[in-house]
């Protein structure tokens, strides 16, 4: 995936195996199969952000993992410890919660052309989705896809009925109620699903490429709110009443601020590659999700990660499995039309294989 910095960065028009209509079909309405239709184009601001999201999601699984003990650190680990811990926890799950609800959406659209019975195509999925969690779950406990799976059979699926007048404002509230009423958490997911579906219903995700004042002013509100949430994290007794409210405050805030900055950085001159980097792994995220953990839990037995407050080595071995996933996503990429796990995932879905290698130009 990549941006080109000439043309300020627009989206890259790619093909998918699930088409996708330029606009948002209405709720409830079903199209036939559709035959000989071609392709509509990929946004690959979303992929590019994914993968950069995924980057910080491996920051934070591998204490995770590995049962990393905090408060004994000493120098370099002392301060990566607590760097990662208020710049980086609950910054990027956020991102990726939203993205979920986006693409949730796009794949409706896709799957109303295609099929008659199009949220069963969706549920299908979902479920196996969880399935899929659910054998993740054994490695690392922490893991998101089974409850982004039952989240998303409880929320998401319902609320695709919902028209956009009443999905807007519902996500909303949704969204501020998951970070202020139950202090974020697991049940901030729902909120944030719905708030990347609404931003699929209304558009904004086709046309981000034309929205740089938006995302400007979103930034700058964000930098703003996050600078004070995370001061008040700083001067807020760690033991005090509050103290779960504002980390969540300031993980979202903060994701709000990487987001919007990242996909302005996607407008520059560096765009190009940067999405050239983290585009692949966004495009391939449940299989890098899965490896990860798979790599980590490889690793942390030789490198004496397990219950250690060795920051430094953690740090290095997320960089490593990142420069690996990274390369290897481009080469997969470029013989093959998905990832290994999003392949299986669509031919489950569908009930039939995918057409998987690319075909020679």
């Amino acid at each position: 995936m990549s941006t080109s910095a000439s043309e300020s960065s627009r989206a890259v028009v790619a093909r998918s195996a699930d088409p996708q209509p330029h606009h948002p079909v209405g709720p409830g309405r079903s199209r036939p199969a559709s035959t000989g239709e071609s392709a509509p184009r990929r946004v690959t601001e979303w992929d590019a952000l994914r993968g950069f999201a995924l980057c910080g999601i491996l920051l934070v699984n591998i204490p995770q993992i590995t049962r990393m003990a905090h408060g004994s650190e000493n120098g370099a680990s002392r301060l990566i410890s607590n760097g990662l811990g208020m710049l980086v926890e609950q910054h990027f799950y956020p991102i990726f919660a939203f993205l979920f609800g986006l693409s949730f959406s796009l794949f409706l659209e896709g799957a109303q052309q295609r099929s008659r019975r199009p949220r069963l195509m969706l549920a299908r999925r979902l479920l196996v989705l969880g399935l899929l969690g659910a054998a993740h779950h054994v490695l690392q406990p922490g893991e998101a896809l089974l409850p982004y799976a039952i989240f998303g059979l409880l929320v998401l699926l319902p609320a695709s009925w919902l028209p956009t007048r009443v999905l807007v404002p519902a996500s909303v509230l949704a969204a501020v109620a998951g970070f202020t009423v139950v202090s974020g958490g697991m049940f901030s997911i729902p909120g944030l699903f719905l708030l990347g579906l609404a931003c699929a219903r209304t558009g904004i995700a086709r046309t981000i490429d034309r929205r740089p004042g938006q995302l400007v002013a979103v930034l700058a509100i964000a930098v703003v709110l996050s600078v004070a949430a995370v001061w008040a994290q700083l001067v807020y007794p760690p033991d005090g009443p509050l103290t779960t409210r504002i980390t969540a405050a300031a993980g979202v805030l903060g994701a709000v601020a990487y987001a919007s900055a990242f996909l302005l950085v996607l407008r520059t001159r560096f765009g190009r590659p940067l999405g050239a980097l983290v585009g692949p792994l966004g495009r391939m995220a449940l299989t890098n999700y899965l490896t990860a953990t798979l790599l980590v839990v490889a690793a942390a037995g030789p490198l004496g990660l397990r219950e250690s407050t060795d920051w430094t080595t953690a740090l290095v071995l997320a960089l490593i499995v990142l420069a690996v996933q990274a390369a290897f996503s481009h080469w997969w990429l470029g013989r093959f039309r998905y990832g290994p796990a999003e392949w299986a995932l669509r031919s489950a879905t569908w009930w039939k294989p995918m057409p998987l290698r690319r075909r020679p130009a």
